[in-house]
């Protein structure tokens, strides 16, 4: 079993986006309480620099080189001991 990761990014409104992951589902995640520190700033203050989100690497990133753990989007956290478990 391979890890789940974002496949595309639709940003919503305000600071929502809606994701599709690899294992197929669709999920919306507001952002604003993961966008903190200086390297969110422009991100916070511009909704146009928030819409430039894109995926790589399985996890969102902005051209200004921020980007958020892809585990954080997807669970919230870790990863559900049950996921983990489906791999043995």
């Amino acid at each position: 079993m391979s890890l789940v990761r974002i496949q595309e990014v639709k940003p919503v409104e305000d600071y929502r986006v809606r994701l599709k992951l690899s294992d197929g589902r669709i999920v919306e995640r507001d952002l604003a309480p993961l966008l903190t520190g200086p390297v969110f700033d422009d991100i916070r203050s511009s909704p146009a620099r928030f819409r430039e989100v894109r995926v790589e690497g399985g996890t969102l990133v902005w051209p200004n080189g921020a980007d958020l753990c892809p585990d954080v989007l997807i669970w919230g956290g870790l990863p559900p001991a049950d996921v983990a478990s489906d791999a043995a």
